[in-house]
């Protein structure tokens, strides 16, 4: 007879009426059956499409990317929008009618949970963000960007909201990973160790490790993507938030029109890129969202150019050649950085394919019209991004 003893199994892990997220005004207490309970989600994430009824929340709308999906969004069908932004109204690059407009500073807690209330999906564009000059400069105000998404979350989680994305960015891979002007194409996990970019990078990368852990520990519903230099109509094209296509179309226009013919590059020119055109943006978005796609995946073109290359098309399509010269001294970024989408390809059976030409004519268009209607040299034009925000269509009240 065997004189083993069966193990005595430990007591019972009392669990806690509720549980604190955190400490001081930005934190809640959350009860268990609140954080534990979210059956509707599936072990994958998986939830069901959303219907046209639901509401749909954007952040950061009145800019380029948000707007543009509030935009796609109504051609979609989809009836009720919130489109949150920081600006004034009448600041927003886009603003539509039958939609609900608010202008909140999502710093604030409170304001968080405005937005949120109610919505089955969230989009999170909400950024302080620009181009090269504007990131380099102004470190601790793209850092506090880690407020919007932080407070975003905790709505989400308070309130149910049952899908959440977040819109990271290229920036948060590893800066030694991209010295090369040879474009190195950059995987996911690409980003660690980490180096991101200092200040605007390191906030992405706090952000998509903060979704991670709301889906893991209180099983909400996160999507991100990294964002891969996107770029076409309505984003700003000067004032100096403007990316380096937008740049580049308004000082080849400035140059054309003035007579000047010369055009100032930042660095030397041999650093290279992607650029992904909007359309393809605010697809990859919604497949995204609406995927099993747990970690943050790539989102941009795999079409990589110098900027002296982005100068030449945007050149040819304006019909001019150029002096050039060269400011050593300017903001450059990294050396190199392309797209890989050997994942997203993969996952999606899908990536963005619109050709850098058709974008670049389609933008330097779109800026030229901007450029005249805001020198006045042309009757009927709107005013776009970085003048006045041109609405679309009679607002309702």
């Amino acid at each position: 007879m065997s004189t083993s003893r069966a193990p005595i199994a430990p007591p019972a892990r009392k669990i806690p009426s509720a549980m604190i997220v955190g400490t001081g005004s930005l934190f809640t207490a959350y009860p268990v059956n609140k954080i534990m309970r979210r059956v509707s989600v599936t072990k994958s994430g998986k939830r069901e499409t959303a219907v046209k009824s639901d509401l749909v929340v954007v952040t950061g709308a009145g800019g380029f990317l948000g707007g543009s999906l509030v935009a796609e969004l109504r051609k979609q069908g989809r009836h009720r929008i919130r489109a949150v932004d920081v600006k004034p109204l009448d600041e927003w690059y886009q603003r539509f009618g039958e939609v609900e407009n608010l202008s909140l500073d999502l710093n604030v807690k409170e304001n968080c949970e405005t937005a949120a209330k109610g919505a089955y999906e969230i989009y999170n564009f909400a950024a302080n963000m620009g181009g090269m000059g504007f990131i380099e400069h102004n470190k601790a105000l793209c850092m506090l960007s880690v407020l919007i998404n932080t407070h975003l979350l905790q709505a989400a989680l308070n309130f149910d909201v049952p899908k959440y994305f977040f819109s990271s960015s290229a920036c948060v891979y590893n800066a030694g990973k991209q010295q090369s002007f040879a474009a190195p194409s950059l995987r996911e996990e690409d980003a660690y160790p980490a180096e991101a970019e200092d200040g605007y990078g390191w906030e992405k990368l706090f952000s998509e490790r903060m979704c991670r852990h709301f889906r893991e520990d209180f099983n909400v519903y996160t999507r991100v993507a990294r964002f891969h230099n996107v770029y076409g109509p309505w984003g700003t094209w000067f004032g100096g938030r403007e990316k380096a296509p937008a740049a580049i179309c308004r000082k080849v226009i400035e140059a054309k029109l003035s007579g000047q013919e010369e055009i100032e590059i930042w660095g030397s020119g041999d650093q290279t890129r992607s650029f992904m055109y909007v359309d393809d943006c605010i697809r990859g978005v919604q497949l995204i969202m609406n995927s099993e796609i747990l970690e943050p995946i790539n989102l941009g073109s795999a079409e990589a150019v110098s900027i002296n290359q982005l100068v030449d098309m945007v050149e040819d399509i304006a019909g001019v050649k150029l002096r050039r010269s060269y400011d050593l001294n300017a903001p450059t970024g990294v050396n190199g950085r392309n797209s890989d989408n050997t994942l997203i390809q993969k996952l999606l059976k899908w990536e963005p394919s619109i050709p850098l030409r058709t974008g670049m004519e389609k933008t330097y268009a779109w800026i030229y019209d901007q450029y005249l209607a805001r020198e006045g040299r042309k009757a009927g034009i709107g005013y776009g991004a970085g003048v006045r925000p041109l609405a679309i269509e009679p607002l309702t009240v």
